[in-house]
């Protein structure tokens, strides 16, 4: 539940129009009443905010209403920004990995509102690193070289695998959204052409998410326990990422080894594919939960195993960040510029 609204909210009420922001992924439902009153920082005031458990309820709309039962009865919304993975598809946001569907008619119609705006959801927290100070970061890979504008790329596993860039520009920057998780999954090593051999048994194309989502690290473990012939006896990536975590299974410490070092290659491509002098930020609900093996993985030789591209990647800096209400600002940022109108609003 949240929290009924303050005074010092009530005296914003009457200066600016508010808006609901939500940032929804496969796990957890992120959602914010924000207004555009600029910190001097970022775009927008977060006023309230809460974190849902998507299992706990049973739509989108569900959740938004009781976000909005909890407000102060002297609050009105009008408008909603939505950051999903997936793509509209006539009334409906299409992601496999929701857990449920989602209908545009219905949140409208439910929560009275005029206008439902839906955004990409890795579009929304790329476009709010730019609102991130250097202590809101864990530094994974520093350079000595200043830092400079130029693309930035934001990537993350979670449920699945999201990425965007961040392209600085003026008045705004604007993000590209890409499906860089669907490239074909590469191997770097022996170990990594066997898991990949695995994997390909039961599908045609084997992609980078596949491996690198919450998913994908069991699909690791489970193929590392039958070339160890070792019995898999974990059925939930949070299982393996816990055992990984107390060495307590020998399959999934490997599993989370390989699946840092894939991402190091990963992330080194597509630094090397976008450009991103302006830096990496890795985003997910993975990551943080992992962040001592991370740093003491073999993801940094991995991410530098790049050739004669070595000296450029050395100067782009990466670093992990918490996605928190990231989503939530990213989606009402981008609303507000109008950004939404590459996605679809309602």
């Amino acid at each position: 539940m949240v929290d009924g609204i303050s005074h010092s909210v009530r005296e914003l009420v009457a200066q600016e129009a508010m808006f609901l922001a939500a940032d929804v992924g496969g796990t957890h439902a992120r959602i914010g009443l924000v207004s555009h009153q600029p910190d001097g920082v970022r775009p927008v005031t977060v006023l309230q905010y809460h974190r849902y458990a998507c299992a706990d309820w049973p739509s989108l709309t569900a959740v938004l209403k009781d976000f909005v039962s909890q407000l102060d009865r002297s609050v009105h919304v009008d408008a909603c920004a939505v950051a999903s993975a997936g793509y509209v598809l006539g009334d409906a946001i299409v992601n496999d990995n929701l857990p449920w569907p989602v209908s545009i008619r219905d949140i409208r119609d439910s929560l009275g509102i005029n206008q439902l705006a839906v955004i990409n959801d890795f579009e929304a927290v790329a476009y709010a690193t730019q609102f991130l100070g250097h202590a809101d970061t864990t530094p994974v890979i520093e350079t000595e070289a200043p830092q400079v504008d130029g693309p930035v790329l934001v990537m993350g596993p979670g449920t699945g695998l999201g990425s965007a860039v961040l392209l600085p520009g003026k008045p705004h920057a604007t993000v590209l959204p890409t499906e860089a998780g669907q490239i074909a999954l590469a191997p770097g090593n022996e170990r990594e052409i066997e898991i990949l051999r695995y994997l390909a048994r039961d599908r045609a194309h084997v992609s980078f998410e596949h491996a690198l989502s919450g998913p994908g690290l069991l699909n690791l473990y489970r193929a590392l326990c039958v070339l160890r012939d070792q019995a898999a006896m974990l059925s939930l990536p949070s299982q393996v990422t816990q055992a990984a975590l107390a060495r307590s299974d020998a399959a999934a410490v490997e599993a989370l080894d390989v699946f840092c070092a894939l991402l190091g290659s990963f992330v080194g491509d597509l630094a090397l594919l976008y450009g991103a002098r302006g830096g990496v930020f890795l985003a997910g609900g993975i990551l943080p939960q992992i962040r001592e093996v991370l740093l003491a993985s073999r993801f940094r030789e991995r991410f530098f195993n790049k050739g004669v591209m070595r000296p450029f990647l050395q100067q782009v800096p990466v670093r992990l960040m918490e996605h928190g209400q990231l989503g939530v600002i990213g989606a009402a940022g981008m609303y507000l510029d109008g950004q939404h109108d590459r996605g679809r609003t309602q």
